[in-house]
């Protein structure tokens, strides 16, 4: 059964994940809640783990640097890009990852 619950919770998450231009976001990035999630990894699983509390999980992916607050930097590239992202809220969290889709 828990396997069952698991796969409807990502599936969830799923839906509620959208692309979405990085301006859309501003508020957030400016709040300090934005987190980027480094493209080797699936969104819907970072977001799955965030929602689940997995702190063991989650730690290991902020030491490793696959996921942090969104840098200036990222947020200046992006914005002057104009950049689309995934993103995914799980708060008080906005997971966000680069669209492929971008040249």
């Amino acid at each position: 059964m828990s396997e069952i619950t698991d796969q409807l919770d990502k599936t969830k998450v799923n839906l509620e994940t959208s692309q979405i231009p990085w301006i859309e976001l501003q508020r957030f990035f400016a709040s300090g809640l934005a987190i980027a999630v480094c493209s080797e990894l699936d969104l819907i699983e970072v977001a799955y783990q965030f929602s689940k509390d997995n702190k063991s999980i989650v730690a290991q992916w902020l030491k490793d640097k696959q996921i942090g607050h969104v840098s200036d930097q990222q947020a200046i590239d992006w914005l002057a890009q104009q950049r689309d992202v995934w993103a995914v809220v799980v708060k008080p969290w906005v997971l966000v990852q680069l669209a492929n889709n971008n040249s």
